[in-house]
């Protein structure tokens, strides 16, 4: 008669010594990611520059504010694209998840960088839903703007643009997406560095980091686990 733990799906049991065995290709393997990681963000480093050009007013709490502005004099900006459309009553939950997930971030101000977060909605939702989460991260306003729309994450109805397949494009209706955008000042003229959608904000993640490191993973569909793992539909 199976026992409930033999009903539960779950890996291998073997000696310690098979297990080391295995751990060590698997550390092989973990060391050569890392490695690639860190040949990435050379790369990223790397990547030329975009002179901003359009001049963008948000709303802040505290009136109209510019992209200059929002650097606070600081060299760099990290811009995080929240998901709150102007007619929205509250935040995407992932993306709510996510600023539930950020900690300390005084390391960046240490390192002449400023993060901020963008959403469509006015300014008097996000103040609210700001206070009711209790973060006390920067919020700006683009409604009325086309911020948006130029870095895309807010997108129309049949809105195609090759020029950023990678970014979450080709809706037949209307939207926003996930996203950050980075930009880099000298002076008073910015630069737009680098953009990054969807799962591409995952690493900025502490929970999928964790699971990554368990048997189950993350659960979702998406993911090459065992049959019978625990799994539910990727972003359902």
């Amino acid at each position: 008669m199976a026992t409930q733990t033999d009903q539960i799906p779950h890996p291998e049991v073997v000696s310690p010594d098979e297990w080391l065995a295995e751990r060590r290709k698997l550390l092989a393997e973990e060391k050569e990611l890392t490695r690639l990681k860190d040949r990435v963000n050379a790369k990223r480093r790397r990547l030329p520059m975009v002179k901003v050009t359009k001049s963008y007013v948000f709303q802040g709490p505290d009136g109209p504010v510019s992209l200059l502005d929002l650097f606070e004099g600081k060299r760099q900006l990290i811009i995080h694209h929240f998901m709150f459309g102007p007619d929205w009553e509250k935040g995407c939950p992932g993306c709510t998840g996510h600023v539930d997930e950020i900690g300390d971030l005084s390391l960046l101000e240490k390192r002449d960088t400023r993060y901020v977060i963008v959403s469509r909605a006015p300014i008097d939702k996000l103040e609210a839903y700001r206070k009711l989460h209790g973060w006390d991260f920067p919020w700006y306003s683009s409604n009325g703007s086309d911020f948006n729309f130029d870095y895309h994450v807010s997108f129309q109805a049949g809105d195609k643009d090759a020029e950023y397949n990678f970014a979450p494009r080709g809706r037949d209706d209307e939207g926003e997406g996930p996203g950050m955008s980075v930009f880099f000042r000298l002076g008073d003229d910015i630069y737009h560095t680098y953009s990054v959608y969807a799962r591409g904000l995952e690493p900025i993640t502490d929970s999928y980091s964790f699971l990554d490191l368990t048997p189950y993973g993350r659960q979702e569909d998406f993911e090459d686990s065992p049959e019978g793992w625990p799994q539910k539909p990727t972003y359902g």
